[in-house]
């Protein structure tokens, strides 16, 4: 989703749900000294359009200045307001065709909520980004979900269009994932629940896929 290449599965982060703009912004930024990301999933949380603007603008410059590609959740108005880099969608298939139609090539437009594989491939058709397996708060065990793995490892090696898999709580589950042939593995609790430590499991997660995930070929 960046320029930057890598020839092995990337980290994505997902912004960790935090009331201070001004702190979440510094956690963020602590994470991506850690190392290598290509992307951050920033969703609204509930949070009303002017407010999640203000998060925004502080985020986003965040991410640009580490070499990721900043990513709203469905909200194409603050997206553009804030300069982001793309639109993750959340919705069906229908509404990521009419975000692709909308906004690429301007921006990166990619979505999730393919619950399995004919899902997936209507997904697809819209030609995306990328496809998300998983949901954005769907790290509630150590381990990513088996079924989304195997949707990823499915996706990746029938189809062209990158695919990120959403991981779980313990970090070692990006390895897994990128066992599957998926592009990228997504993160949330396993980097921010204890902030403190997100740079070091950042740069720990980018040292075990450095290690032990397959490589792609050109």
């Amino acid at each position: 989703m960046t320029k930057k290449k890598q020839d092995r599965c990337r980290l994505v982060l997902i912004v960790p749900d935090m009331a201070d703009a001004a702190e979440q912004a510094r956690v963020l930024g602590d994470a991506l000294r850690g190392g290598d990301v290509a992307s951050v999933i920033i969703p609204q949380y509930g949070l009303d359009d002017a407010t999640f603007q203000k998060h925004a603008e502080l985020l986003v410059p965040v991410i640009q200045e580490a070499g990721a590609a900043a990513l709203i959740v469905d909200n194409s108005r603050v997206a553009g307001r804030v300069k982001a880099d793309g639109l993750h969608i959340s919705g069906n298939s229908a509404a990521l065709a009419e975000a692709v139609g909308n906004h690429t090539p301007k921006m990166i437009v990619g979505g999730g909520n393919a619950m399995d594989r004919h899902h997936a491939l209507e997904m697809g058709e819209a030609q995306p980004d990328y496809i998300f397996f998983g949901r954005l708060d769907g790290d509630i065990k150590p381990e990513a979900h088996s079924k989304n793995i195997a949707l990823g490892e499915w996706w990746s090696a029938m189809i062209a269009i990158p695919c990120i898999v959403m991981g779980g709580i313990d970090p070692s589950s990006a390895v897994v994932v990128a066992e599957s042939g998926s592009e990228f593995v997504a993160l949330g609790k396993a980097v921010f629940d204890d902030p403190a430590t997100a740079a070091t499991i950042v740069s720990q997660v980018n040292a075990e896929l450095d290690e032990k995930a397959p490589r792609f070929e050109d």
